[in-house]
């Protein structure tokens, strides 16, 4: 009969691979204690106005926005592995929920919310599909170039947002062009003291980093900018505040799906499934990087699945990974997912006893808030460093930004996927190509059009394809092989094929080479591999075909190929001697 202590330790490794993050509260140790109390705090107190000012731009009452960074933080927290990362609204997932919905209800109303849990519910059971079936390495398709242009094109959206805001007067168009000529249009309705304050919270958000860098920034403005319109009643002349806010914990809601409406919101929450997962997994890599620990991205992808499933049942609307907040955490000295569960906690309280100054805040100091939010999206040093290095992937970058600008959120995120997609193919299929030679003072063998004192072997043509010889590049391929062997003086008696480089073959490649290596018989060149020996001998017994070089003439290097060509060059000069 087993032992308690081993059936606990069995029960106990269940949970831990079904919830990961139970595991850092095991082995929790006494000394991090301290750190993820203040990390909680802190993350709380950036969280509060963040989420107030997110669920504005979303079309939500701001308590949604607070029940939205509550209970996701405390799943997170049991299914996560990373143990800086904190969830909740996030601009670019607020951006397009609104996108989303604003088309099917009117943002406020209640079936503008009922649609809301629906579409972070779908999100969520999407994540955790995606997570069960092994697709985290998702990921690495949305490459730093396309989120670069997205989050720059979600700022520009954003920024242009909250001018009504600022200004006093709603804007009625979308996109960049349009909204700017309805600004310039109705700039003589601005009402002044909304202005004002709006400008006021601008000169906070500047000021307050440099006189008291320990403050959080966003929560202090609001703070004055709450206490400044109670104390000379700007709500009354005009300037809009939040209104009362509901106290008292989320209630468990199961959504009421809308089933006509369920095609539509199935392909929006894909989409904001993978943003809010690209988007959490970049931050999630980037502080466990720099934590010196590794996290699981199937995981995370379920992770996040299941704290957007969360906050669906309590009444909140899809989240992602927050940056600023998670840099927070990493800051204040967060050392495990506790601290995610002590900003749950505050905000909690918060919830239950400080939602009446809550109503005093004012619209555009909000506006202002996520205005600045927006300007710390844009990234200019990444688009310099692209400049300088790949213009193909800039024009990506800047296609994602125009298209969020120009479409609309997804339809942007598409286009610079599908141009992205369009170039990895046009990368693949016509691969450089190189043909290789010694250089006097380095090792090896190098490219004979990058150092112009590369010499070649007489008689011989070393060749180097970078990339798998497959079904769309394999006559590429066998063109560039041969005006390689055409450009060769004097004409070669081996062509070599630097077999490293070529990953993997299929039927058609190997078809296309069999062909080369006819055609290069017809001419007397012999066809040469080089590398990929022993693969090649596995494959060709596994699958009992015929071989397309002879065994005698592939090589395991290079410099093993050049040695054999010297060695026969030698052997049919030696009777020619003797004569």
């Amino acid at each position: 009969m087993a032992s308690p202590t081993v059936d606990r330790r069995t029960v106990l490794a269940r949970l831990t691979r079904l919830a990961p993050g139970l595991a850092a509260f095991v082995h929790y140790r006494r000394e991090d204690l301290r750190h993820d109390i203040v990390a909680g705090v802190c993350v709380a107190s950036v969280a509060l106005p963040v989420g107030v000012a997110y669920a504005e731009l979303a079309g939500f009452n701001p308590a949604i926005g607070l029940y939205s960074c509550l209970w996701p933080l405390v799943a997170y927290a049991l299914f996560g592995t990373s143990r800086q990362l904190i969830v909740g609204p996030d601009a670019a997932t607020c951006a397009l929920i609104a996108a989303s919905l604003t088309p099917l209800a009117a943002p406020g109303s209640d079936a503008y919310l009922a649609l809301s849990m629906t579409l972070a519910f779908v999100a969520g059971l999407i994540c955790i599909a995606a997570g069960l079936i092994g697709l985290g390495a998702c990921a690495d398709f949305l490459s730093r170039p396309i989120l670069t242009g997205f989050m720059n094109g979600i700022a520009i959206s954003i920024a242009l947002g909250q001018v009504g805001k600022l200004l006093g007067f709603r804007i009625e168009t979308t996109g960049i062009i349009r909204p700017f000529i309805e600004i310039v249009e109705k700039v003589g309705q601005t009402h002044l003291p909304t202005l004002a304050v709006g400008l006021g919270a601008f000169a906070l958000l500047v000021a307050l980093p440099k006189a008291a860098p320990r403050v959080p920034t966003a929560l202090a403005t609001l703070a004055i900018a709450a206490c400044v319109v109670g104390l000379f009643s700007l709500d009354s002349h005009g300037v809009r505040t939040i209104g009362a806010v509901p106290a008292g914990l989320p209630w468990f809601t199961v959504p009421r799906i809308p089933f006509n409406k369920l095609d539509t919101l199935v392909v929006d929450a894909a989409g904001i499934a993978l943003i809010s997962f690209c988007s959490a997994m970049l931050t999630a890599r980037s502080f466990a990087a720099r934590n010196r620990y590794e996290i699981d991205d199937d995981r995370e992808f379920a992770a996040i699945g299941a704290a957007n499933i969360v906050s669906a049942l309590t009444q909140g609307f899809a989240i992602s990974g927050a940056d600023s907040r998670t840099a927070m955490n990493d800051m204040a000295g967060g050392r495990t997912q506790l601290a995610s569960l002590v900003a749950a906690a505050t905000i909690g309280l918060v919830l239950v006893f400080l939602t009446k100054p809550l109503q005093y805040v004012p619209t555009p100091a909000l506006g202002a808030v996520l205005v600045m939010a927006a300007v710390s999206l844009v990234d200019l040093a990444t688009l310099r460093t692209l400049w300088r290095e790949s213009r193909g992937e800039f024009f990506i970058c800047v296609s994602a930004t125009l298209g969020v600008v120009l479409f609309g959120s997804l339809k942007g995120i598409l286009l610079a996927v599908v141009l992205a997609l369009f170039r990895f193919i046009r990368l693949v299929a016509r691969p450089p190509c190189e043909v290789l030679g010694t250089v006097e003072g380095m090792k090896g063998f190098h490219s004979i059009a990058r150092h112009a004192n590369a010499r070649q072997t007489p008689g011989l043509c070393l060749f180097r394809f970078n990339a798998p010889i497959v079904f769309f590049n394999a006559r590429h391929f066998k063109l560039s092989a041969i005006n390689a062997i055409n450009a060769t003086v004097p004409a070669p008696r081996w062509f070599v094929l630097d077999a490293i480089a070529v990953t993997s073959l299929d039927v058609t490649g190997r078809r296309v080479v069999e062909e080369l290596r006819e055609e290069l018989a017809r001419r007397g060149v012999t066809f040469v591999l080089a590398g990929r020996r022993t693969q090649r001998l596995e494959w060709r017994e596994r699958h009992g075909l015929s071989q397309v070089v002879d065994e005698q003439l592939h090589f395991p290097t290079l410099r093993t190929a050049v040695r054999a060509f010297h060695t026969k060059q030698q052997a049919d000069s030696q009777p020619d001697s003797q004569m």
